[in-house]
């Protein structure tokens, strides 16, 4: 159990948090002034002593801030930190009178923690070890569950993690949380015990999506009750009841050591594998990897994109990043994605790359529907 001191915790804890507060044009990028305001609050913020360290990034049009402190998951201070840090770059935004200003902040006020205000939360408190690699994926035009394939096979494929049979320590297995966000719950399963079941849900990734990953029970060299890997799980439209934008989700890996390599974490994005999001949250498309440069969605508003930022934390300390998909190693899934997106797109309005009925509940689709209620006549 972390000791605690003025509200200080021996463990180190990353807060990763996200949100679309404003983009030039349209939906494409964050405008450089947004991200060096934000970078002028996380200094502000480290000269305080509430930050151990801080890096600022953006994904498409979305402003990502990771921060490390000892304050624990959930805390209030650090929150109200990237909801303020959010609403100044909002003003930023409002000047420049840029596309969506402040979209995702769904209240008016900070109300004691970010969760279910609009911006995405992922955070990981754990003991840091001798070495302590860590990758942030954030991702632009699509959903939380995008994520439930590339970590399930990084933490329980052993045709990805050649570790899970090569070596012992990983032979315990993970234990992945499982949220049920339209009726909020969850359940814990064990790998690879448990591995039909856990594919069973997550491969509904519209409704069940991973939340966090515990090392296995009994696991040799890691804590069994700090967490490996956590994703952001906020969901735009459900917490808005009305589509407002896309979910745009981000998450926090831990590698080497008795969890997946590098390598390992970072080769399930070799796929492109489909999701759902792109043009007005309702299309599929291929997950594209890109390098920070190429992080813009101007094709149709995507294909959806993926980035991966590497760091090695040094008592709390970030070393980095490394901008691990600007390797030539991708092309070959790049121009997959491309041909896919074109193959996609043919499409049109049709399934499946517009998405399938359930899923269009929380976009602009029903206001048309509505509109035509009232002609439909039985058949006979």
């Amino acid at each position: 159990m972390a000791t605690r001191r003025n509200g200080e915790s021996s463990k180190i804890t990353v807060s990763l948090i996200k949100a679309d507060v404003g983009s030039y044009p349209g939906h494409t990028v964050v405008h450089p002034d947004l991200l060096e305001t934000a970078k002028r609050e996380m200094a502000k913020a480290k000269q305080q002593k509430t930050l151990l360290d801080a890096c600022v990034l953006n994904c498409g049009d979305d402003l990502e801030l990771i921060m490390t402190h000892r304050k624990g998951t959930d805390n209030r201070t650090i929150h109200q930190l990237a909801w303020n840090t959010f609403e100044t770059c909002t003003e930023v935004a409002k000047k420049l009178k840029l596309y969506g200003a402040g979209q995702d902040l769904l209240v008016d006020a900070f109300s004691g923690n970010i969760r279910g205000m609009g911006p995405g939360v992922a955070e990981l408190e754990f003991t840091e070890r001798k070495g302590e690699p860590l990758v942030a994926f954030m991702m632009d035009k699509t959903e939380p569950g995008a994520f439930n394939l590339p970590v399930y096979k990084m933490f329980a494929d052993p045709f990805n993690t050649a570790g899970l049979i090569i070596d012992p320590t990983l032979h315990g297995g993970f234990d992945f949380e499982v949220w049920d966000i339209i009726e909020s719950r969850k359940v814990l399963l064990h790998t690879p015990a448990e591995l039909y079941d856990l594919l069973a849900l997550i491969g509904t990734k519209s409704r069940y999506v991973i939340k966090r990953v515990w090392p296995g029970k009994g696991h040799p060299k890691l804590p069994l009750d700090e967490p490996v890997a956590a994703v952001s799980t906020e969901k735009l439209s459900l917490i808005a009841g009305e589509y407002v934008g896309k979910d745009d989700p981000v998450a926090l890996v831990r590698s080497q050591s008795g969890l997946p390599a590098l390598g390992e974490v970072i080769e399930p994005f070799a796929h492109g594998h489909l999701v759902s999001g792109w043009m007005r949250g309702s299309h599929n498309g291929p997950l594209m990897p890109v390098g920070f440069k190429d992080a813009r969605c101007t094709r149709f508003d995507g294909p959806p994109r993926v980035i991966a930022a590497g760091f090695v934390l040094t008592n709390g300390a970030l070393t980095g990043p490394v901008d691990l998909f600007d390797d030539p190693a991708f092309n070959p899934t790049r121009q997959r994605a491309a041909e896919i997106t074109d193959y996609m797109r043919r499409h049109g309005p049709f399934e499946p790359h517009r998405l399938p009925a359930e899923d269009m509940e929380y976009t602009t689709l029903p206001k048309v529907m509505a509109k035509l209620k009232d002609r439909f006549q039985k058949a006979e």
